[in-house]
């Protein structure tokens, strides 16, 4: 064979890398976690910054390409934390490694370099690409596997006690009480696990006609014996570094506070309507503070104790209240929500701007009376299919993940800024009153 003949031959025999690939291996690896001191961390940050924009230009691009490979061309639907797992495995370097991970958990939270900040980057990227995204979307509000080893008990029993949340069944009605009594329902990864679980389950069952959510009776010194609705966020366990982007901002958001809004997806949509659903109801008893109020957002009725109050003092703790500055506006009008998220303006049940939150205010003595009549008239067959169509005209999927791809990154940043540690451990020291 001829010298030009083999060089020919050569060229065709050559692989073509694929362009995702080829983009991966030009990516620069991320820093390992510190500690740094002294003029290595500004260093190791100006790394970082570099590494993130690059990383934000290949997803730009090839997000769509990476998540078909991460799904089998969307025939697999893992969750958040699965679908990381598959990108490191999938693209080493994308992400951050398991490894990393593990030794950034072990880091002091000041010395930490915010992997999580990588990770809202990278779902970021998935989240802006519309097929990519609605399938992560569409994913996340399928059944969890916790649920689905759960429920031939609960149908059995109609009820399951997790660690923090309470799940029975009375008369067709789902009665989820979230008791987490020390620290006044304030939530964690383990109530966003168990939460998520109960919702799944009321949907599962068939003989869950509509569903109710409350809080238990606190052990807390300064509320014992009183039923409290949620303190929020957990901020001791944010100020120790114990609440992520993946296990509990994201999750909460795109889990169980979009199931109770749309319903579940099933492996076996009825040609009726593709997701599982019913009514909900909320009964406040104290206060619903920064992630209660926000699911009160997600449920199609609400009543509240005259006494009772309503925040979102997410900017003053440093954090983005979950979706709620994309659900909120909608419901009390621009310059109401930005007092409320911007301000941390308290909104109390008998104030004439609380009409826009609360369906029924009712005096702190009748107010079991008030849910069971609230029960009797929203299983009323022509709920179900009316609330459908409000909860798609409020909440268009494209808005949604539009919101979600940018919350990924802003709270990603914002809950390892300097000052949210600070602010977490002031707030955390004091109880709400």
């Amino acid at each position: 064979m001829s010298t030009s003949h083999a060089r020919a031959a050569d060229t065709v025999e050559l692989p073509h890398p694929d362009p995702l690939d080829r983009a991966v291996r030009l990516l620069a690896p991320l820093p390992d976690p510190g500690p740094y001191s002294g003029e290595e961390r500004p260093l190791v940050e100006q790394a970082l910054e570099r590494a993130r924009a690059q990383r934000t230009a290949l997803l730009d691009v090839h997000a769509g390409a990476l998540y078909d490979r991460l799904t089998g061309g969307r025939t697999r639907r893992p969750r958040l934390d699965a679908l990381v797992a598959a990108a490191d495995a999938a693209a080493p370097g994308l992400v951050p490694s398991p490894a990393q991970l593990r030794a950034e958990r072990a880091t002091p939270v000041a010395e930490r370099l915010g992997y999580d900040v990588d990770l809202g980057v990278f779902l970021r990227g998935l989240l802006r690409c519309p097929p990519a995204g609605d399938h992560l979307l569409d994913s996340m509000l399928r059944p969890t596997d916790r649920a689905l080893g759960l429920l031939d008990g609960f149908r059995a029993t109609g009820a399951v006690r997790l660690e923090t949340t309470l799940l029975e069944r009375h008369a067709g009605v789902a009665r989820i009480t979230m008791c987490a009594p020390d620290r006044l329902n304030a939530e964690d990864e383990q109530q966003v696990d168990d939460m998520e679980t109960a919702v799944d389950l009321a949907l599962l069952d068939e003989q869950c006609e509509i569903g109710l959510i409350r809080g238990g009776e606190m052990t807390h010194p300064r509320y014992a014996g009183r039923r409290v609705f949620s303190a929020g966020i957990n901020l001791k366990r944010l100020h120790a570094g114990e609440i992520s982007l993946v296990g509990f901002l994201l999750r909460r958001e795109l889990g169980y506070l979009r199931k109770l809004l749309l319903g579940l997806r099933t492996d076996e949509p009825s040609w009726r309507y593709p997701l599982t659903d019913m009514p909900w109801v909320a009964a406040v008893d104290g206060f619903a503070i920064g992630g209660g109020m926000q699911l009160l957002l997600a449920v199609d009725h609400v009543l509240a104790a005259s006494d009772a109050y309503l925040s979102l003092p997410a900017a003053q703790e440093g954090i983005v209240p979950g979706a709620a500055d994309f659900r909120l506006p909608p419901v009390t009008g621009p310059r109401l929500a930005r007092q409320i998220i911007l301000g941390g303006r308290r909104v109390h049940a008998a104030d004439p701007e609380a009409r826009t939150l609360v369906d029924e205010v009712v005096d702190p003595a009748g107010l079991d009376e008030a849910v069971e009549l609230a029960l009797v008239r929203l299983r009323d067959p022509a709920v179900t299919a009316n609330r459908r169509m409000v909860n798609l005209a409020l909440e268009p999927a494209d808005g949604f993940r539009a919101y979600m791809a940018e919350f990924a990154v802003q709270q990603a940043l914002r809950i390892h800024a300097a000052d949210v540690l600070g602010k977490a451990g002031r707030f955390a020291a004091r109880p709400p009153g």
